[in-house]
């Protein structure tokens, strides 16, 4: 090896990031201790910012695009290390590159839980989880507050930090809310509308803008849970009665057009006897079924339903056709 190749190997002439995994948010350009070459060529790839940095001190920031790095385009590092016209030797700075893509796999939940107040149950503790997404809206303010020296930062790290502001912002939110436990699960957007800008004010002192805040899920304690059920039960009973009224009113129709009027007598009974049977079928199912789970509940209710089936009270097609809605329920 010459004295030529070996002096073009210790200079830096092309710099450059290609991030390989989509997780990395700021990178450390890795120049092994090596100058940067006088007029070497700067890629800035789209959704990217190069930040030189001089001693500590931030120099030019390059946006998207490709440069000749010389004293034309770097002012700053011009003026901080005092370079005279005429200026085309080799220089030490680190190159820092921030990414300014939406970033979206980041997940959140409440440590412990929540103790919020309800008109029906009084204080109640919850728990939620969910996701949401960011990205960099000011690469300075980010590298200063945020990353300091640190070589690289991956989303994991700001998932970390950001979990401490997450929770107590969450409960204001719900706070304000004024959502009872009952209607949470149907309001799980509106929850999250409310926390997104009070958590804003934490994402800007780093320079994050947080783009959209999701609530996946909020757990409610058992006891609330089975009061739930117990509602979800008896509504269920109460659709069924009406279904079951409903049918004895056809079956006594179709027998009075078939039959005339002997036939809407029978038709009547039929519709009565029918009714009353499935009543019973079904408040034996309510009795048999307490303290079962809701899918216990519904399966002892299609049990029931089968024996009318057999009995004959019912048709194959009345049998499939609430069998369906019931099990459309689990």
């Amino acid at each position: 090896m010459g004295i030529f190749d070996f002096l073009k190997n210790e200079f830096v002439e092309s710099i450059d990031w290609v991030d390989v995994d989509g997780e990395i948010v700021l990178y450390k350009f890795p120049d092994k201790q090596a100058d940067i070459k006088y007029g070497a060529a700067l890629t800035v790839r789209p959704s990217q910012v190069a930040i030189f940095v001089n001693e500590g001190q931030i120099a030019d920031v390059f946006q998207e695009g490709l440069y000749t790095l010389e004293t034309q385009n770097m002012p700053l590092l011009t003026k901080l290390k005092n370079w005279q016209m005429g200026f085309n030797s080799p220089f030490k700075c680190d190159v820092y590159f921030v990414s300014l893509k939406s970033f979206t796999q980041f997940k959140w939940g409440t440590p412990n839980p929540i103790i919020m107040r309800d008109s029906q149950f009084g204080q109640v503790r919850v728990k939620a989880f969910g996701t949401y997404m960011l990205r960099i809206k000011e690469p300075v303010l980010f590298f200063k507050e945020f990353a300091g020296n640190k070589p690289l930062v991956r989303q994991q790290e700001i998932e970390a930090t950001m979990r401490d502001f997450i929770s107590p912002k969450f409960a204001e939110a719900l706070a304000e809310s004024k959502v009872s436990v009952m209607d949470m699960v149907s309001n799980y957007s509106e929850i999250g509308n409310k926390v997104l800008p009070l958590l804003q004010d934490d994402f800007d002192q780093f320079g994050i803008t947080l783009t959209k805040y999701v609530v996946t899920s909020i757990s409610l304690p058992e006891e609330v849970e089975a009061f739930y059920d117990k509602i979800t039960n008896m509504n269920m009973a109460q659709d069924l009665n009406r279904l079951t009224q409903f049918e004895a009113s056809q079956a006594i129709q179709k027998a009075a057009e078939n039959q005339g009027t002997t036939g809407a007598f029978i038709g009547m009974n039929m519709g009565a006897n029918l009714g009353n049977a499935i009543n019973n079928q079904m408040q034996s199912a309510q009795s048999v079924s307490t303290g079962l789970s809701e899918k216990e509940k519904i399966m002892d209710t299609i049990r029931e339903l089968g024996k009318l089936k057999l009995e004959g009270l019912l048709s194959d097609a009345e049998f499939e056709e609430k069998k369906k809605e019931l099990l459309a329920r689990l």
